[in-house]
């Protein structure tokens, strides 16, 4: 959280752990279920918990969007209290990436449907 604190130029951990919530779960979104659960199985434990929490599994699987879309689901999460950076994206997979070796990094991108990892690559 203080790595995308920085990156992010967000004020607060708690600020950072929304912003990593929403992106989150707007991914978990457009992945199935095996999908959605390789790919937290490459995070950290307390990552990993953010990225299940409250997941409602028999939703439907959101069509594939293009970055605007996802940004505006990564901002309808609490609207009201979400503060994430207009490259709120791109500054999660920053702080991932920094956090995380290449080989695992990479194992995280590949658990990732094409779509969805190109915003990472």
């Amino acid at each position: 959280m203080e790595d995308l604190k920085r990156i992010s130029l967000l004020q607060t951990t708690h600020q950072c752990f929304t912003m990593v919530e929403a992106v989150f779960h707007a991914l978990r979104s457009h992945m199935n279920v095996g999908e959605a659960l390789a790919f937290a199985d490459c995070l950290p434990p307390v990552l990993r918990a953010i990225f299940v929490s409250d997941w409602d599994v028999d939703a439907p699987i959101r069509p594939t969007t293009d970055r605007a879309g996802l940004q505006r689901e990564i901002l309808a999460l609490r609207h009201n209290h979400n503060l994430s950076t207009p490259s709120a994206l791109e500054d999660v997979g920053a702080a991932l990436r920094q956090n995380m070796d290449g080989e695992e990094f990479g194992r995280l991108l590949d658990t990732l449907p094409p779509d969805l990892a190109g915003f990472w690559r």
